[in-house]
């Protein structure tokens, strides 16, 4: 019996590594040959005749055994099918498709596949040659501030930029110029210990806001904000503790923003020339310092807390401020759920609140995934999403003051009962507007869309198609939600952006600054932060 037992096993062993070896020999590296025996043979490290070009451009790809398959030679464009011109038996000519973007060429014969070289597709999207961050950041991008002196503060979750890091830290904000050259004036010290999702200016402070504890030598009594000067250093106070009577005063210095929030905080605001902060937090937090716990008699930092769930404002100093969003001394209920949020900084609808994301009652008050608030904090009945809003969670929401309209992107499949997946645009009263025509992603979804000044929509997220064509997480649509003819010749975005800043090329040209977690953009390799030109 032990003698079967054992064949038994040893049989088992070889039939699981023969299945192992099948499954390895059946997913081969795809951009090796492939199979060989249809006689189809091109050359990857020969390029194209020409290899850049647009879209309409007739190319000439060296290939070998194509004759003999004539009828069914299908090529692509990345992923995009081509019109074939003429078949040789040493080359063949196709046409550069109009939505053809950069990457690998291939042919395709029934179902089998054969890589060639790649085709760099010119379009009306070029990287700025002006752009002077060539290496970026060590990690994501979250948010940026345009200094009144015309820099531009970064924050995130970075701890390195232009490999400066290397020399003096830089840790989650960085300043630089606009062309992209690190400003080395800026003294922040070891700066946050943790991201920073956003950053606003008040007289000579700077506020800073994510989800840290502690900022250059001040390590804890920061609660996912604070406040620095405009030269970088935190904004610290003196305070003489108590003490029994053996023992000396020695001062010691806290955070003089004294407040914050148990949880992170996403956005904060200028508000009224008061601190608007929306996050996934439940509790203002301050401090009490000074004074002897109740249970000893020595000095301790005393927390005392109140809640508030998700959008609150704080006074200068940090402490609450309950003329918003407050009743009778209780603060409103807020969502059942993770909220973001847009803030109307100008324009008719200045000092509202557009706040979305996973939740289905703000207020007591069943919404679907989005709504608005007054500049007093109560919901907005002037943004009119009818009854059910999105079906689902909302991932991202912008507003373009010039056009008027609201982009939403996210899981949903209808807003307001209109079948619109993914994504929708909405007028400025919550209506959607029916000029807008989402097409089908076929996988994946979109995470982030802005509208430009002119109408355009850049979108990024994890979707590979868009309306049958080949887009790899980015894209740029017109404002009826079409692809742009001309800007969408760009390969793979290999990440998610965070926002995109209409701006200029150091020579006065029209450009994109493109902000986020990528690792990737077309053929080049920037990290997180890239400006691009757009014809």
């Amino acid at each position: 019996m032990k003698i079967n037992l054992f064949n038994i096993l040893g049989l088992a062993f070889i039939l699981a590594l023969s299945s192992c070896n099948k499954e390895i020999e059946f997913h081969s590296n795809p951009y090796e040959e492939g199979k060989q025996a249809i006689g189809i043979v091109m050359e990857r490290t020969q390029l194209p005749s020409p290899s850049v070009g647009t879209p309409g451009t007739e190319v000439k790809i060296k290939a070998t055994g194509l004759l003999a398959f004539r009828e069914k030679l299908k090529f692509f464009f990345n992923g995009q099918i081509a019109e074939i011109i003429s078949v040789t038996d040493q080359d063949l000519t196709v046409k550069v498709p109009e939505f053809a973007s950069s990457g690998i060429t291939f042919i395709n014969v029934d179902d089998i596949v054969v890589y060639g070289p790649e085709f760099d597709v010119v379009g009306k999207i070029q990287i700025d040659p002006s752009w002077q961050a060539l290496i970026g950041t060590n990690n994501g991008i979250n948010n940026l501030f345009e200094t009144p002196d015309d820099k531009i503060i970064y924050v995130g979750s970075f701890t390195n930029y232009e490999n400066r890091g290397l020399v003096k830290p830089i840790n989650r904000l960085v300043r630089t110029y606009k062309n992209g050259n690190y400003d080395v004036s800026w003294r922040t010290g070891t700066g946050a210990n943790g991201s920073l999702n956003s950053l606003v200016q008040i007289g000579n402070h700077y506020y800073i806001g994510g989800a840290f504890s502690g900022y250059d030598q001040r390590r804890d009594n920061i609660s996912n904000l604070t406040r620095i000067h405009v030269a970088g250093q935190i904004d610290t106070m003196p305070v003489i503790p108590f003490r029994r009577p053996d023992q000396t005063d020695t001062i010691k210095y806290y955070p003089a923003f004294n407040g914050g929030f148990e949880g992170s905080v996403n956005k904060i605001y200028n508000h009224e020339n008061k601190i608007l902060a929306v996050g996934n937090f439940r509790y203002h937090i301050n401090r009490i310092y000074g004074k002897p716990n109740f249970m000893e008699t020595r000095d301790s930092v005393i927390l005392d807390s109140t809640e508030i769930r998700n959008v609150a404002r704080l006074n200068l100093d940090g402490t609450l401020d309950k003329t918003y969003r407050f009743n009778n001394n209780t603060a409103l209920p807020g969502a059942n759920g993770n909220v973001n949020s847009y803030f109307h900084e100008e324009g008719t609808l200045k000092g509202k609140l557009l706040v979305y994301g996973n939740f289905n009652r703000f207020d007591n008050t069943p919404v679907g995934y989005i709504t608005r608030l007054n500049a007093n904090g109560t919901i907005d009945q002037s943004f009119n999403v009818g009854g059910e809003g999105a079906n689902y969670r909302i991932s991202n929401v912008s507003y373009n003051e010039t056009t008027g309209k609201y982009i939403l992107v996210g899981d949903f499949r209808s807003f307001n009962g209109v079948n619109t997946p993914k994504m929708v645009m909405l007028n400025s009263d919550g209506s959607i507007d029916d000029s807008f025509k989402v097409q089908v992603f076929d996988t994946g979804s979109p995470s982030f869309a802005q509208q430009l000044d002119d109408g355009l929509i850049v979108v990024s997220g994890q979707f590979n198609n868009y309306g049958g064509i080949i887009r790899k997480r980015f894209m740029i649509l017109d404002s009826s939600g079409q692809l742009a003819s001309g800007l969408n010749t760009t390969g793979m975005l290999n990440g998610s952006l965070s926002k995109v800043v209409e701006t200029q090329s150091d020579d006065g040209r029209r450009a994109l600054l493109l902000i986020g977690y990528f690792s990737k953009f077309d053929e080049y390799n920037p990290q997180n932060i890239i400006r691009l030109i757009i014809e």
